[in-house]
């Protein structure tokens, strides 16, 4: 266990938005990606572009952003930022597809919780697309790859983690 001081506490153990104010202003970029199991019949249809609902992943795109941009308002105490970069890439395999959402900013905290929720957001949104075909799909290793900026500086996932 860290001895770090805990931030979003205050001296009597309540919750409190940390005071960015005197944090300088710098470039932020944060990776985040997981895993969306799936069957080789549906990657078929996903390949072939007979899903049900349309054209999956655009619409996962779209969510993943929107979400990305929402997500003060879903996280409770995260700043709100002004996001200047989002991409999402899909990777369908026989039996899995896999999400990478990059977020960057400038600004004075970072984007690894807009990175993680918009990557939650497109796995969300896939297995809705999907779950006409098959509901046993499971959503995995939702996890923070990278990120650069800020006081804590880079940090990159380590490929045994």
């Amino acid at each position: 266990m860290s001895d770090k001081k805990l931030s979003h506490l205050d001296q009597s153990g309540k919750a409190q938005m940390v005071d960015i104010t005197a944090k300088p202003v710098t470039a932020r970029h944060a990776i985040a990606s997981g895993d969306l199991s799936i069957t080789p019949d549906i990657a078929a249809l996903i390949k072939d572009g007979k899903t049900p609902k349309g054209d999956v992943f655009a619409t996962a795109r779209i969510a993943a952003i929107q979400a990305a941009k929402k997500t003060s308002e879903l996280i409770p105490l995260c700043h709100p930022l002004p996001l200047s970069g989002i991409s999402c890439e899909f990777t369908l395999e026989k039996q899995r597809i896999s999400v990478s959402f990059s977020v960057k900013t400038t600004g004075q905290t970072g984007v690894e919780m807009e990175a993680m929720t918009g990557c939650s957001a497109a796995l969300l949104t896939l297995y809705d697309m999907l779950k006409a075909v098959d509901k046993s799909m499971v959503m995995s290793n939702i996890r923070l790859e990278a990120k650069s900026g800020g006081k804590s500086g880079d940090y990159q996932r380590s490929s045994e983690a």
